[in-house]
């Protein structure tokens, strides 16, 4: 595409893409002295010279040096005189140096990717007589030395028209022009006349190029080619929360990373005091996804797996399928509040306080009523134990009074301290370990049919009672979904901190225990919930998201589908789409707004063969530049991995660095969700398939596996294809 050309936008790049939206290598660019389209060019750029290119560049060089002289600024500040002690001095310095890393110059990504030619001044405080001037839209903002904006973030209100305006909407925009990047040099630009009626609809070249483009390394931003439905969900008000069901390829992952950035710049103190977090299904995942927010400017949020979050105990073993999905049911939050709730007693005895010479008595029917009131009122149980001695305090207090005393609070303190009132708590109230909690109601029978008595069938019971029950907390070889009712137990006891903003990624595949563990984080912030029904590889998979945001605590919270992608390849995903009628017959099949059909091959072959012909495809597919992903069966990774070996080709683990050197990596189908490649040999779907505990979910974990590459899949099989797929 000349790089003068004008193409109306009509396409974007989906989550997992590069950031840079430049052309493909070989791209051509502006040719010296071509001169602007009519309109291109803002008025004070159609008189500076006839080539628009070299002066994008020299606005681009510009603006690294102003970047680089806010960072030499902030690096120059001495606190020496302005902190008053010590402690004052790391915060202020801790403040400084992040400022200072999130001023860095990533040299190879673009500093603004887009420009809006204003017909009149937009609403906002930017600068005075603003009509028909022009703004550069990119990841940060950046001022020169007047303080005048040479870039604007991208989040910024100004720049919501280069992802929302539209022919039919031009939202008061003269011309948008997207540039094009080759190693964060600009090489092109297109540009868009939305109020050009004589313009026809055309898909942009530069975002097609951007698609298509291979690349290796981890995911980067999708700043520059976000999509209105996107841009919709990326600018949601934070007090609400959002769930994205998202076909494959359609940019969920990136769309909520992209929120995250987006509240922080909208809701930066707030947040800045609640935190936010990121949750992924694996490290890998997370590994993957790592770079996208710091590429945005944002350094300080954390990420972690529902693991990591409920990490009180080492976890050692592994469930069964049935045991797990037990376990993981939302009724076992009633026979954990049943269990810990079990430990109060009603008092036997008075309490009998003495002090001085004087001996206060409460008789046990009033200690009883204090206890039944806590009871009623259904508080933690924590909260409720550490009310009752203060409430048996009172309770002494109005005697003295009644007695002619005048006690204060002091008095009531003392009294609560008391020896006796201690012995008393501790009779009705006893403190409750979680962990040791979870380990009796595993390891008795007894226990556990009386807490599970009407919630669980015996054979549930059954189902989860270990075989031969632990000593103690640290022998115990506790699984996952054992650390997820520790983590409910732990709030039951005492409550959960919350978070102002948790972005949850692959949420599908989480059990109803799961979901509320990651409610309890963020009980007074708000959530974004990302995933695919059709994706849900475990057997407890959801089946609504209706039903997840229940057990999430955001009921009614609004669901968003995105249904257009932008990484798969047109034949693929209609390939893969046969199997939705078998995973999940209520979802929209996804469309791919990919122009390139893509390679795509399957090779029956002999048994004897399949390992062979699978390295085959592998040496092919790494004759084409971009990255390489042999995924097949968990039983099928050793012998492929020594038959690498054996034919000297190195090959990499899920979440290594894919590079130019290292291109090949070999995935296990379980750990193949989120992660992307250029080109896929997809080896023996039928041992995929095989490999999970049910056909729904083998035939789920088949379709995510079919879906990861971006411009070639080749399938190799000895066994029958599954009968979805039949008729090729």
């Amino acid at each position: 595409m000349p790089s003068h050309a004008h193409h109306p936008p009509t396409t974007a790049l989906h989550a997992e893409s590069p950031s840079s939206p430049g052309p493909h290598p070989g791209e051509p660019a502006a040719p010296a002295g071509a001169a602007a389209p009519a309109g291109a060019a803002a008025p004070a750029e159609a008189a500076a010279g006839p080539d628009p290119l070299q002066r994008e560049k020299s606005h681009l060089a510009a603006s690294r040096a102003a970047l680089r002289a806010m960072r030499e600024d902030a690096e120059a500040l001495n606190i020496a005189d302005v902190t008053a002690n010590w402690v004052n001095a790391e915060v202020l310095q801790g403040e400084i140096d992040a400022r200072i890393k999130a001023l860095a110059d990533l040299s190879h990504t673009p500093l603004f990717f887009g420009r809006l030619d204003y017909l009149h001044a937009p609403g906002i405080d930017l600068a005075e007589g603003a009509a028909g001037e022009h703004f550069y839209i990119g990841r940060r903002h950046v001022h020169d030395a007047d303080g005048d904006p040479m870039v604007i973030d991208w989040r910024a209100p100004v720049s919501q028209p280069f992802y929302r305006a539209s022919k039919k909407d031009p939202m008061d925009l003269r011309l948008r022009r997207r540039f094009g990047y080759t190693a964060g040099e600009l090489t092109a630009y297109e540009d868009e006349h939305l109020t050009d009626p004589a313009e026809a609809e055309r898909t942009s070249r530069l975002l097609q190029s951007e698609i298509e483009r291979p690349r290796v390394g981890p995911m980067r931003d999708i700043v520059a080619t976000i999509q209105p439905e996107q841009d919709e969900i990326v600018r949601a008000g934070i007090g609400g929360s959002v769930c994205v069901q998202g076909a494959p390829g359609t940019g969920k992952t990136a769309v909520g990373l992209h929120r995250v950035a987006y509240l922080l710049y909208a809701h930066r103190e707030r947040l800045a005091r609640s935190g936010t977090l990121v949750i992924g299904p694996n490290r890998s995942f997370l590994h993957y996804i790592e770079q996208v927010l710091p590429a945005l400017g944002e350094l300080e949020v954390k990420q972690a797996t529902v693991d990591d979050l409920v990490g009180h105990v080492d976890v050692r073993g592994t469930d069964e399928a049935a045991a797990a999905t037990v376990k993981g049911d939302a009724r076992m939050a009633e026979v954990l509040r049943r269990a810990v709730r079990s430990h109060i007693a009603m008092p036997q005895e008075p309490c009998v306080v003495v002090r001085g010479s004087r001996r206060w008595r409460v008789p046990a029917y009033e200690l009883e009523e204090l206890v039944q009131e806590l009871r009623d009122r259904d508080i933690r149980y924590g909260a409720a134990r550490e009310a009752l001695p203060q409430r048996i305090a009172h309770a002494v207090l109005v005697r003295m009074e009644q007695a002619g005393e005048a006690p204060d609070d002091r008095v009531q303190d003392a009294v609560a301290r008391n020896p006796a009132v201690k012995a008393a708590v501790k009779a009705v109230w006893p403190p409750v370990d979680p962990a040791k909690l979870v380990l009796r109601l595993l390891g008795d029978a007894e226990f556990l049919a009386e807490q599970a008595e009407g919630i669980l069938t015996p054979e549930e019971q059954k189902t989860i009672l270990w075989t031969k029950p632990a000593r103690s907390v640290k022998s115990a070889k506790w699984s996952s979904a054992d650390a997820v009712l520790i983590d409910e137990a732990m709030d039951l006891v005492a409550r959960t901190s919350s978070l102002g903003h948790v972005v949850l990624d692959e949420a599908q595949d989480l059990s109803p225990m799961q979901y509320r563990a990651v409610g309890r984080r963020c009980t007074t912030g708000s959530a974004t919930i990302l995933g695919d029904i059709a994706q849900g590889t475990t057997p407890w998979a959801t089946n609504t998201w209706e039903e997840a945001l229940t057990h999430l605590g955001k009921p009614g919270s609004a669901v968003e589908e995105l249904t257009q992608g932008f990484r798969v390849p047109r034949e693929v995903i209609a390939y893969a789409s046969r199997l939705l009628p078998a995973i999940a017959p209520d979802l929209t099949e996804a469309t791919s707004i990919r122009e390139s059909a893509g390679d795509f091959e399957i090779r029956t072959v002999e048994p004897a063969d399949l390992t062979d012909a699978a390295l085959t495809a592998c040496d092919e597919a790494l004759t084409k530049e971009g990255s390489v992903g042999l995924i097949a069966a968990e039983a099928r990774i050793p012998a492929l991995r020594t038959a690498l070996g054996a034919a000297g080709v190195s090959c990499l683990a899920p979440g290594e660095e894919t590079s130019a050197d290292a291109r090949l990596t070999l995935v296990p189908a379980t750990l193949a969700k989120g992660l992307e490649y250029d080109y896929v040999v997809l080896d023996e779907p039928a041992a995929i398939v095989d490999g999970e505990p049910d056909e729904r979910t083998g035939l789920r974990r088949l379709y995510v596996c079919l879906t990861r590459p971006v411009s070639g899949l080749t399938v190799v099989h000895a066994a029958a294809l599954p009968e979805q797929l039949d008729g090729r």
